[in-house]
């Protein structure tokens, strides 16, 4: 099982077919390293806007930078304008900034969608089609592979996937994620994975490969949702926040082993710790970075038996030294799988996108969209 990424350099094989999603605040250069080490096959970046990209901000250069040895180097970009996401494709290419270019389709949060990006774009069918192509055809003159992820749709009533991958299809992306929701369910409720198999169904005529996304919570969940759907890959991001060894289990599922990947309390504390290294790292400021890292710390100890004000403490040191003194309190114990390997992460109930005024009205609107990418977090 391998899913063909075709770099300038050559084929580069995605074996296992496991991708980590980009998740903002979360998918940043030390979380990558967490999950490379565990076997992730390929680790995108924070979702970027475009218009952050070309104007050079720091915060947005900081976030697709590289992290040591990371290759291949993959970044997501978020744009509502052809025009600005063909620059900014230009510039990666031309300044040899990443070999993989993800392209988000599928955000629902409602600064996204209210102007028209993110799960809400695929409605609009000429101007999706015109950034895809835009992105496309600039990343052509330098061998990078442009991918897209989207949703369902918006709602129930407004499904997208399949004329949008088939579009995208057509313009030459080199595969196409599918998150099994709709915008409108936020990360409420179980993923539909028969619309990844109705996508699967719809792309094979034109050999465009399908990756899923949705409730892969162990190594068992992806083998089962590819023997399900008939997809080439899945796509991981809520189902590792705390827990980067899920990528091994994936790994171990996928060669066909049946041995679960249980680590102790103690091993889990040495991964926390090699979190906050790699975060001080990247941030280059222990403060910063550890207060970054407390958000990941119920993640981590979600199911553990750990004291209620040593947890709390968890959520309030501000240097290495102080998380070292803290993990150093844990008693072991094995690994509590019935509460461990449920949902974490965003469970945003369901709720009705925000949308532009009139959205919904014609989807073969000739839409012009004034570029208005300015989202925090770049």
């Amino acid at each position: 099982m391998a899913v063909t990424l075709p770099l300038a350099s050559g084929d580069y094989l995605l074996d296992p077919p496991v991708v980590l999603a980009p998740m903002a605040g979360i998918t940043n250069s030390a979380f990558r390293a967490l999950c490379r080490e565990q076997g992730a096959g390929l680790f995108v970046s924070e979702m970027v806007t475009a218009r952050a990209l070309i104007e050079r901000r720091p915060d947005t250069l900081r976030m697709i930078a590289p992290g040591a040895g990371e290759w291949p180097r993959s970044v997501q970009l978020y744009s509502v304008d052809p025009h600005t996401m063909r620059a900014a494709v230009t510039m990666i290419g031309q300044e040899n900034l990443a070999d993989h270019i993800d392209m988000n389709f599928g955000c629902p949060v409602p600064k996204v969608t209210r102007k028209g990006g993110g799960a809400a774009l695929p409605y609009k069918r000429k101007l999706f089609a015109s950034i895809v192509d835009a992105a496309v055809q600039a990343a052509k003159p330098f061998g990078i592979p442009v991918t897209v992820k989207m949703r369902i749709g918006i709602d129930t009533d407004h499904h997208t996937y399949l004329d949008a991958a088939q579009s995208a299809a057509e313009s030459g992306v080199a595969w196409v994620a599918l998150h099994a929701r709709t915008a409108e369910q936020m990360y409420e409720g179980k993923a539909d994975w028969s619309a990844i198999t109705r996508l699967v169904e719809h792309l094979k005529p034109m050999g465009v490969p399908v990756l899923g996304n949705g409730d892969i919570w162990s190594g068992g969940d992806g083998t089962a949702m590819m023997q399900e759907t008939g997809c080439a890959g899945v796509v991981v991001g809520r189902g590792c926040l705390g827990r980067p060894w899920l990528f091994a289990d994936l790994v171990e599922a996928f060669a066909g082993g049946n041995k679960k990947v249980l680590p102790t309390l103690h091993e889990v504390r040495e991964v926390m710790f090699r979190h906050g290294e790699l975060i001080v790292d990247y941030f280059e400021s222990e403060d910063r970075g550890c207060r970054d890292l407390r958000k990941h710390m119920a993640w981590y100890l979600k199911g553990f038996r750990v004291p209620s004000e040593l947890r709390r403490q968890f959520g309030m040191h501000s240097t290495l030294a102080e998380l070292r003194q803290l993990l150093d309190q844990l008693t072991d114990q094995p690994y509590p799988v019935d509460i461990a390997e449920k949902p974490r992460g965003r469970v945003s109930h369901g709720r009705p996108p925000t949308l532009p005024d009139g959205w919904l009205l014609d989807p073969n609107e000739d839409v012009s969209v004034e570029l208005e990418d300015a989202i925090s977090g770049g």
